[in-house]
């Protein structure tokens, strides 16, 4: 008897090991799958990348040399040659690439053709007014967006629903420079609620200016940008919302005594995020596209702005950074996208794929 005892004992803690065991490799199997996805597409962004910066580069000296595209006409034949051979654009081609590739991995975008500024400079001082706008208008469009997809599909075929429909459909046909028309129209010269453009009062120094300032400068971009969003994510999420409200689950739900808002809330919508988290990033270069005409309606010193004096002035150099810092924001935006399925979607965590 007292053996039987000991044993149990001595078999009793080697039983809950065994027992922790599993769970413990259970986790990090779990978070050893979604590290290895998050880094997968990180990987991937590289190779895009290079190919892009190989594109840009060979596209944008097919036409010449940019000293030449952008003051052939103002200087003097001696002058002109004399800064082609300084910057090194009579070199062989492809050594000018290769020269290319090795100051952008130090980070030297070069300098403007215009001005002879440096490409960085530039980028950042526009780049942050761009930046600070895409994130004011992906955060719009994908909060208004759910709330009108919500609302259409709890009121399915009635009023509200109609309204929300009709409204996104006239935004998603409607040109975005001529939405940044009206809505400055309306509420900057009509209404007077907010400034004609710009992205900081006029006469106040740069160390003067609040985020209150820069925000509220921001609005109608930011809400102009956003409408087309909006747009999609809400007719999106009505349709998504419901083909899910149909499904067992749902049913379930109601059985047990879940309704109104509550059930869409806790249960129908989590069935909406991933699909509506993949419509919206995908939409990130649609934003960086219209953010150009946007920029240029509202006079708002960001990249779009930049990318048009540069084309206008045949700055290529600086042309090649804006395209290829902005292939980065949308690249960086889809790797978000992808950690967020990973974040929403279970599925993803456990092996890396959303089978």
């Amino acid at each position: 008897m007292s053996q039987t005892s000991t044993q149990d004992a001595t078999a009793e803690p080697p039983t809950q090991s065994a027992s922790t065991r599993p769970t413990k490799a259970k986790k990090n199997r779990l978070s050893g799958g979604f590290f290895r996805f998050v880094i997968t597409r990180f990987l991937l962004i590289i190779p895009t990348v290079f190919i892009l910066v190989t594109v840009v580069f060979f596209v944008m000296r097919a036409t010449g040399d940019p000293i030449t595209a952008a003051q052939g006409g103002r200087l003097s034949p001696e002058e002109l040659q004399r800064r082609i051979h300084e910057a090194g654009y009579d070199r062989p081609l492809i050594v000018q690439y290769v020269d290319y590739l090795g100051d952008l991995l130090h980070g030297d975008l070069g300098t403007t053709v215009t001005d002879n500024q440096p490409v960085i400079s530039i980028l950042t001082r526009y780049g942050a007014a761009t930046f600070e706008l895409a994130i004011l208008a992906l955060i719009v469009a994908m909060v208004v967006g759910i709330a009108f997809g919500r609302i259409a599909a709890h009121h399915r075929d009635r009023l509200a629903d109609a309204g929300i429909r009709t409204f996104a459909i006239l935004c998603y046909a409607t040109p975005v420079f001529f939405l940044g028309l009206m809505l400055k129209l309306i509420f900057a010269v009509w209404l007077g609620w907010f400034p004609i453009g710009l992205s900081v009062p006029i006469g106040v120094e740069a160390s003067g200016v609040t985020l209150a300032d820069r925000l509220y400068h921001a609005v109608l971009p930011a809400l102009t940008l956003s409408i087309t969003g909006i747009s999609n994510i809400a007719l999106h999420t009505r349709e998504k919302m419901i083909e899910v409200m149909g499904s067992d689950y749902i049913l379930f739900a109601r059985m047990r005594g879940e309704k109104g808002f509550r059930l869409l809330r806790c249960y129908a919508l989590r069935g909406v995020l991933l699909p509506a988290v993949t419509l919206h990033f995908a939409s990130i270069s649609e934003i960086f596209g219209g953010s150009v005409l946007v920029e240029q309606v509202f006079s708002y010193p960001g990249l779009g702005q930049a990318a048009v004096a540069a084309g206008l002035g045949s700055d290529m150099p600086l042309l090649m950074a804006i395209t290829i810092v902005s292939a980065l924001f949308v690249f960086g935006g889809n790797l978000a996208a992808n950690i967020l399925y990973g974040v929403i979607d279970p599925r993803i965590r456990r092996g890396g794929t959303a089978e």
